[in-house]
């Protein structure tokens, strides 16, 4: 818990610096697993209208110039939680707002982890999970989001 807060603080930094090249970001502890590598292969050049840049760290992406979107893979996935859960895509993305304006949407269910920070003052998170779906999706699922309803057979 405490790699993924020390994490999510260099995220936040690096989201709000507006230096140009590669943007520092740190890997996350799986980010060697061969999974990752079908994801980054495939990131796309846009995200959200954006131009991608280059990071320095493995299994990683970023877009915008200052970085407005940045994606990890490698992460712990997140286990059961009443975070929101939407699926786009046939993706299933939880939302944590809690350090809002950053946003961060985690693939849920996927293992390895993969998560998006995304700048909402500067542009629509569901706008870049929209365009991140199919990456997710090389991830491999293990489980998906459910409501009350469904697991009380309703």
């Amino acid at each position: 818990m405490l790699f993924s807060t020390a994490l999510s603080i260099a995220a936040l930094a690096s989201l709000l610096t507006g230096c140009s090249g590669e943007v520092p970001l740190e890997a996350a502890p799986d980010a060697n697993n061969p999974a990752c590598a079908d994801v980054i292969v495939r990131l796309p050049q846009t995200v959200a209208g954006l131009e991608r840049r280059g990071t320095n760290a493995q299994s990683t992406g970023a877009w915008g110039n200052p970085a407005s979107v940045q994606l990890f893979c490698g992460i712990e996935p997140s286990g059961p939680t009443t975070d929101t859960c939407v699926n786009v895509n046939g993706v299933d993305w939880i939302i944590d707002e809690s350090a809002a304006p950053i946003y961060r949407f985690e693939a849920y269910g996927r293992s390895p982890g993969l998560e998006v920070y995304v700048d909402s003052e500067k542009l629509s998170g569901t706008d870049v999970v929209t365009d991140l779906s199919a990456v997710a999706r090389e991830l491999p699922q293990e489980r998906q989001c459910t409501s009350l309803a469904d697991n009380l057979g309703m």
